[in-house]
């Protein structure tokens, strides 16, 4: 007898109908066969792990200067905590896990160095270019699509349409990928995902900004959430007076949010049969008073840690050094890496530009800048 064929597992029979099936998507750019024991968004995460824009994602900022400390977050850490949390939300609601890790984790692929400051100062210099501006999230799908070179015959990851369509973040009805209009409708594992990014830099950037000393426990007293989950951690057994106690409280903080986001979504989903109509707005999502409570959140982290004098001296000198690198290369698209030179030759020397900036860690642009300024600078990578 003829041994079966190795089948690939797909884990979706729990799956409820309003979520996405593996042997459901849309596929991928350049067709492939199917795994011998993977699922589509299975090998969509792997290869996002496996690529080297993941990889560098350990040495760029979140909040705090990556390597300023050495227990702060960097961008991967948050990105690991984003995919845990879409999992979470994802397995309780019965959605794709996958497809839902998949998005989480190549979020953030396209993010500069220095955090959202290296965002806005190449967003102002491109603004009047035919590129039209920098976003972190167009970047991402970039980065996926073109800029990670691991294939013979492709540019990019060749991810399935799915995991690429939930990198789209910012929309509006006239939104198309590949020519096809997708408007505003998002896969629920998508929006798994993007509730869990939310979730996750507003508790773990608090987490840091705790930590740092910039932020105490008193300057959140008259935050409502923050009050909620302090409430919930002393009934818990907390004690203020132990050095645990405010990573405590954050803590109680994710769970009251993960926990009002799966009831809400569950009222949202109750009824709807079929993936379809589950994407035709937004259902993963907070109840309306958690909603104001989490915009309240926010609001204070902008006030007392994003606006912090000591975080705001360090992006205004890490800023100088993504608009100095940005142009020198604008000047010199010759000292680019090998394959960013490349790209400026077939296309916009500021793209190109934009590009080879955009993928440096932390670590990389402050060396090459500096041996820019004392005319060492080291050779390019090859990107």
């Amino acid at each position: 007898m003829e041994p079966e064929p190795h089948r690939a597992p797909s884990g979706e029979e729990q799956l409820a109908p309003y979520a996405v099936h593996g042997g459901d998507s849309r596929g991928r750019r350049f067709p492939e066969p199917q795994h011998a024991f993977r699922s589509p968004f299975q090998r969509d995460r792997d290869r996002i792990i496996h690529s080297r824009a993941f990889r560098r994602l350990e040495g760029k900022t979140q909040v705090f200067l990556s390597g300023s400390v050495d227990h702060f977050r960097t961008r991967l850490t948050h990105t690991i905590e984003v995919a845990a949390i879409a999992r979470t939300l994802a397995r309780r609601l019965r959605l794709n896990e996958d497809l839902a890790e998949a998005v989480a984790l190549a979020h953030d692929l396209g993010h500069t160095p220095f955090g959202h400051r290296g965002e806005r100062v190449l967003d102002a210099e491109l603004r009047h270019t035919p590129s039209g501006g920098f976003d972190h999230n167009a970047q991402s799908l970039r980065v996926v699509d073109l800029l990670e070179r691991k294939y013979p015959g492709m540019d990019g990851l060749n991810l399935s349409w799915e995991v690429r369509a939930g990198l789209v973040k910012h929309r509006t009805p006239e939104t198309r990928l590949d020519g096809v209009l997708i408007g505003e409708e998002v896969d629920l594992e998508s929006q798994a995902a993007h509730l869990a990014d939310d979730i996750a830099y507003c508790t773990h950037d608090l987490d840091d900004g705790l930590d740092s000393g910039l932020i105490r426990g008193e300057d959140l007293a008259g935050v409502g959430l923050w009050r909620r989950a302090r409430e919930t951690a002393l009934a818990q057994g907390g004690d203020p007076g132990e050095a645990s106690f405010p990573s405590f409280v954050v803590r109680c903080l994710i769970d009251l949010l993960v926990g009002d986001c799966l009831a809400e979504s569950a009222r949202q989903l109750a009824g709807i049969a079929n993936p379809q109509t589950a994407r035709r707005g937004f259902r993963v999502r907070f109840s309306p008073e958690v909603k104001e409570m989490a915009a309240e959140l926010r609001e204070a982290l902008f006030r007392k840690l994003y606006r912090h004098p000591d975080v705001m001296a360090v992006n205004e000198r890490t800023g100088r050094i993504v608009r100095g690198l940005f142009r020198h290369f604008l000047k010199h698209p010759g000292t680019m890496g090998e394959t960013a030179r490349q790209r400026a030759a077939d296309g916009s020397v500021e793209r190109a530009a934009a590009d080879y900036v955009a993928g440096m860690t932390d670590r990389y642009a402050r060396r090459l800048w500096n041996g820019i300024r004392r005319g060492t600078a080291p050779e390019p990578v090859r990107s």
